[in-house]
């Protein structure tokens, strides 16, 4: 697949995602919902991988990417925005998660002395601008007393893959992607698990059709297909391009939301929709042109 189509794919799959685990959720306690998830995805890629005749054990050099971006970027991160759906809207959700472009800009003029060409500083800061408009109405409600759960489980989940993304680049996986893809995975999974034993938390006795369909495609395209083309797109970039890629995720997440699970913005999100597919266009052609 060419590079600059990696951001569209990541766009359909990640924000069609959050209205799929909101209704996995809806029948699946959260730990073991992340476990079953990332599990499928583990099994479907050393499934690729063995038909493909690779080499399924990993690298030596990949234990610091596997082990830490596998904690991150998989564990934490998936179990930030189950609880962030639990306690906010799919919409809202979203939005404040994708703050991590964000994070992922100031992180890597932190730790990686990047540096922000014209397009990337417009695209941060029309995508910061339209993040604020849709996040609004959740700090509003937070000043008057409100739960800041559904604050604190999205921005915290941006955080965590922000800092994963860092450490991706500072030790980028050598080996074969696929192979240390499932391996991240795996950790993710046998950390949702074992929290899910922890948590006592029980198998579904029903399984709903809408419940199985949402779960396939989270396995398949928003775990397996997903997190490959993240790292390649990572592999390929810098953390600022690539983070800046990602806004259109959350555009794609809430239009999926009023599809698919009810949810139904006002004025203002269609504002920072407006802003936010602006940035994530900015960002695209500055990985074109990189």
């Amino acid at each position: 697949m060419p590079l600059r189509w990696i951001p569209v794919v990541l766009a359909l799959a990640w924000g069609l995602n959050w209205p799929a685990v909101k209704i996995i959720l809806g029948s699946v306690p959260p730990f073991l919902a992340r476990g079953i998830g990332l599990g499928g995805g583990v099994l479907v890629l050393f499934a690729l991988a063995a038909w493909q005749g690779r080499d399924l054990r990993p690298r030596r050099a990949d234990a610091i990417p596997i082990l830490i971006g596998g904690g991150f970027t998989v564990a934490l991160f998936n179990f930030a925005t189950a609880f962030a759906q639990l306690n906010t809207s799919t919409s809202r959700a979203a939005v404040l998660t994708f703050t991590m472009p964000m994070m992922n800009a100031a992180l890597a003029a932190l730790l990686l002395g990047e540096r922000l060409g014209a397009a990337g500083a417009a695209a941060l800061a029309l995508g910061m601008a339209g993040v604020a408009v849709l996040a609004w109405p959740v700090l509003d409600g937070a000043l008057h007393g409100a739960s800041v759960a559904g604050l604190v489980f999205p921005l915290l989940a941006a955080l965590v893959w922000a800092l994963g993304s860092m450490v991706m680049k500072r030790w980028p996986m050598t080996g074969d992607r696929v192979v240390a893809t499932a391996w991240q995975l795996a950790v993710g999974a046998l950390a949702a698990l074992a929290a899910a034993a922890v948590a006592g938390e029980a198998w579904p006795t029903t399984w709903p059709a809408a419940t199985l369909v949402a779960m396939g495609f989270h396995v398949l395209i928003a775990t397996a297909v997903a997190y490959v083309l993240w790292y390649r797109l990572l592999g390929a970039v810098s953390a600022t391009v690539a983070g800046l890629t990602t806004l259109a995720v959350p555009v794609v997440g809430v239009l999926g939301a009023m599809l698919l699970v009810g949810d139904r913005p006002g004025g203002l999100d269609l504002l920072g929709f407006a802003a936010v597919l602006g940035g994530a266009a900015l960002a695209m052609r500055a990985m074109a042109r990189r």
